[in-house]
């Protein structure tokens, strides 16, 4: 039986992005079963102390585009540190993820085209159309996966996320 690996991230996080192949690499490496949790960010940091960007101060916020550069250097990747649609509301994406993950399909494929989308060519992931495009891209069915994303089993998953990360003392993403 496979070592499995809970992943607590959300498809909003600049470092969920940024570590997300790696990630994928290394359990892939050893052997390990991945299992995505998105959680809502928001959520997280009101239970953990955290801050949301816009309510830290000047000096934390620039320190992070700093950060955000050095990362974007080190992994050889071209991202945008300000994408025009970021930050976006995250709760249809994220629950997308779990609407593929209870359909028993790899939600690996979409993650990837979506952070690509929104860090990369500055696609809206709070629009519907594109996250249907992104999934018809990846091989999934986006009519019953967005449907399923809209109801309340996703909706009480991503509130069980929310709960099982605050457990495990996440405070962040990803995690």
């Amino acid at each position: 039986m496979p070592r499995t690996i809970d992943y607590y991230f959300s498809m909003s996080s600049p470092w969920a992005y940024i570590g997300h192949r790696p990630f994928m690499a290394i359990a892939a490496r050893h052997g390990a079963a991945v299992n995505y949790k998105p959680v809502f960010l928001g959520r997280v940091f009101a239970q953990t102390g955290g801050l949301p960007l816009p309510q830290r101060h000047p000096v934390r916020q620039r320190y992070r585009l700093v950060e955000l550069q050095r990362w974007r250097e080190k992994r050889r990747m071209s991202f945008n540190l300000q994408p025009r649609f970021w930050p976006f509301e995250v709760n249809l994406i994220d629950r997308f993820v779990i609407a593929i993950v209870a359909a028993n399909k790899d939600p690996d494929p979409l993650m990837r085209g979506a952070m690509t989308g929104v860090w990369e060519e500055e696609r809206n992931l709070a629009d519907p159309l594109v996250i249907a495009e992104l999934a018809e891209a990846a091989g999934l069915d986006s009519t019953s996966l967005l449907q399923a994303a809209q109801g309340t089993m996703t909706e009480a998953l991503y509130a069980l996320n929310l709960e099982n990360a605050v457990a495990a003392d996440v405070f962040g993403s990803p995690a």
